[in-house]
């Protein structure tokens, strides 16, 4: 392949791929000036340029039923998705997460083209759905992972990995406000100067009906803080309101970096918020909500092949957080655990010394640039 232009086709199914493809765009754009780029994304791709095909809401469609239900436009995206790379002819496919569909698009393009396959952020593979290496192995020339502990998994599997380092840490450097006092944040969300407890209940309405009224309980058994929840985007102050059946609690949004960097203690709901809270440096409590209670837990050993799930004890490889999920999720345990992060000082320090460690673990900044110029480098080779 010649130094000239090369076409990129890439694939991102949601929000979160939008966001690290759009990344990756900006970078393989600063490595290859003339990169063209052809894709099924979002906004922020589409503000890198290049030509969209279709947008990730038009695919986004979670859990079994709902893509039965949309079983006639879910074959009609692949079927799109096929003939624009056709068309396209790109000198590789680049795949963002999403494995149901990236998967099938993966095997075509093997079948039908000679073109490298490259996938940027790992499926979780090694937490469910162990089965899927095969197809990884063979439809996938080249995996860019962004946790450490995915290049021992891949080895496993006899299929080495490209750590390029992990994309929250790239958000949490380059976050805005981090020189605001703790004074001026309180003035300009009209909160009273106590010290506070953020709830971060994330960003699904499922998952905040499910656990906020509790998280909210527990937090309300320290009356010398004020509770602070961290609004998602999408999500309206009423909606909250109804949730929260006229509790007078204060709600931020678009601004959970500065909620998290300002609160004394947080609990936050399983997902990305919680390595998020961990590189900021906020103790936390890590909940998760299954119906079922106890029988969910049971059978979570069946599913679930990993030990944790968070992120910070995944990385940690140990238990650093508190993991309250099923039927351990109550109010009673919350409460005991944020009395610890609170008022016991060298619980409170040993987490935040292990936060030190999963930070130096992630290393430096600059992900995307790293996945770029690697992907630039092996396909000029």
């Amino acid at each position: 392949m010649g130094y000239g232009l090369m076409k990129y086709f890439i694939i991102a199914g949601e929000a979160s791929g939008d966001l690290h493809a759009s990344n990756l765009m900006r970078e393989l754009k600063c490595q290859d000036s003339e990169a063209e780029f052809c894709f099924l994304g979002g906004d922020l791709m589409q503000a890198q340029g290049g030509l969209m095909v279709k947008h990730y809401c038009d695919m986004a469609f979670m859990g079994f039923v709902a893509v039965v239900k949309n079983a006639g436009t879910v074959l009609r995206n692949i079927s799109d998705c096929k003939m624009a790379i056709v068309d396209f002819k790109p000198d590789v496919l680049i795949l963002v997460d999403y494995p149901s569909f990236n998967l099938r698009i993966a095997r075509f393009v093997k079948g039908n083209m000679k073109i490298p396959v490259y996938y940027y952020i790992s499926p979780k593979i090694w937490a469910w759905k162990e089965y899927r290496i095969k197809e990884i192995k063979r439809y996938i020339d080249k995996m860019f992972t962004i946790f450490p502990f995915e290049t021992e998994f891949y080895a496993k599997h006899n299929f080495p990995v490209e750590y390029v380092g992990n994309p929250t840490v790239d958000s949490i450097t380059q976050r805005p406000n981090q020189q605001q006092t703790f004074k001026n944040f309180c003035s300009n969300n009209k909160l009273s100067e106590k010290p506070i407890i953020a709830l971060l209940p994330g960003s699904r309405q499922q998952e905040i009906s499910a656990c906020l009224p509790r998280m909210l309980e527990a937090a309300m058994k320290f009356p010398d803080y004020q509770v602070v929840i961290s609004g998602a985007p999408g999500n309206e102050p009423q909606y909250y309101n109804s949730v929260l059946k006229n509790n007078n609690v204060q709600i931020v949004f678009n601004q959970t970096y500065e909620l998290l960097q300002h609160a004394s203690a947080t609990i936050v709901n399983s997902g990305t918020a919680t390595l998020e809270t961990a590189l900021i440096g906020t103790p936390q409590v890590v909940v998760y909500h299954q119906p079922l209670g106890r029988i969910a837990y049971w059978m979570k050993d069946l599913i679930i092949k990993v030990k944790y799930i968070s992120l910070v004890n995944l990385i940690a490889e140990k238990e650093v957080v508190k993991e309250l999920i099923a039927h351990l999720f109550t109010v009673q345990n919350m409460t005991r655990e944020l009395d610890q992060l609170m008022n016991n000082k060298t619980y409170r320090q040993n987490m935040l010394n292990e936060y030190a460690k999963i930070t130096k673990t992630l290393g430096e900044a600059g992900t995307a640039k790293r996945a770029a110029m690697k992907m630039v480098e092996f396909l000029r080779k």
